[in-house]
């Protein structure tokens, strides 16, 4: 039988085949393609599973995992050549960043985008709770929409608990499998309830000692909404290491680094120290900003070994 994965626990895999669930177990160890994974099996993929009589019950095993057009992957934490997979197959992510309660840095957006860059996954960014900041916040906020606009990617703001432009992200949602991530407390939980009431999935309090999040989901899980689209709720990610990229590719991936590199004077230009660097001239005239480059040199000189936190740590 064939069938999605919509849950995983480690240990159990909830699989959902044409309109029923099989709780399943996997089958003695999976190697993919040389990913050193802590979970071989993750919410998305599809799967062929097998039903076994024994005794009295029906026993259900993974037996094979499908190609997957895509994934989005992390460094596992304390396993330095560990990663986690979150999610597979998917049509696009949607980040949620708050500009406090949490703080979500540009280091942290720039990580998640990079990585999702080299897998080749659409992000939309969505600015959350534009109902609680005030005017310099405001301000704040605009400068980062525009900063990411501009490099090329779509960005909304949005108020989740009043439900303003809630119905923009669910119009971006149609027909797609869309995954939802952001620190804990962003409003991810608060989100998904706007866009399906039904779902009624426990949300954060705010921890007012630390302005973190309060863990909600401590497992991915995918659900199916009633407007025709699919989403992976994610748990709350604190730190988002980047996973096997050489130095030399990770300015790929800055968009707006990539359509200038060509101008450097050396083709293998790390846009360091080198001369004639057409990425350094774009921070003089603001072709690119200071906080983008300040995210790409700590990538490059591993400084991103302190950004690996524990995603499942309550």
């Amino acid at each position: 039988m064939q069938g999605t994965v919509y849950k995983s626990t480690g240990s159990w895999y909830t699989v959902k085949s044409e309109d029923t669930f099989y709780e399943c177990r996997i089958k003695g160890k999976f190697r993919i393609k040389g990913i050193k994974s802590t979970n071989p099996v993750a919410v998305g993929d599809e799967v062929v599973f097998n039903l076994q009589e024994i005794g009295d019950e029906t026993v259900a095993t993974i037996i094979e995992i499908k190609e997957r057009k895509n994934y989005i992957i992390r460094k596992s934490v304390n396993l330095s050549k560990q990663t986690h997979i979150i999610a597979a197959n998917l049509d696009q992510v949607f980040l949620l960043v708050t500009l406090n309660n949490p703080p979500t840095f540009t280091s942290f957006i720039d990580r998640f985008l990079v990585t999702a860059e080299a897998y080749d996954i659409p992000v939309v960014l969505l600015f959350n709770k534009m109902d609680g900041y005030d005017e310099d916040e405001m301000v704040e906020v605009e400068y980062l929409v525009q900063l990411y606009r501009e490099i090329g990617y779509h960005c909304l703001e949005i108020a989740a608990k009043e439900g303003t432009n809630v119905d923009q992200v669910k119009e971006l949602m149609l027909d797609k499998t869309s995954m939802f991530a952001g620190h804990s407390g962003v409003g991810k939980s608060t989100l998904v309830n706007a866009l399906e009431p039904g779902l009624r999935l426990k949300t954060a309090e705010i921890s007012e000692q630390h302005l973190q999040g309060q863990h909600t989901t401590t497992f991915a899980e995918m659900y199916d909404l009633s407007f025709g689209a699919r989403i992976i709720d994610t748990p709350g990610i604190k730190g988002f290491g980047i996973v096997d990229m050489e130095e030399d590719e990770i300015g790929d991936y800055f968009p707006e680094f990539f359509r200038l590199k060509s101008q450097c004077k050396f083709n293998n230009c790390l846009h360091l120290d080198e001369p004639k660097c057409a990425i350094k001239n774009g921070l003089e005239n603001d072709e690119v900003s200071w906080s983008r480059y300040r995210s790409y040199v700590q990538m490059i000189t591993g400084e991103d070994e302190n950004y690996r936190v524990d995603i499942y740590k309550e």
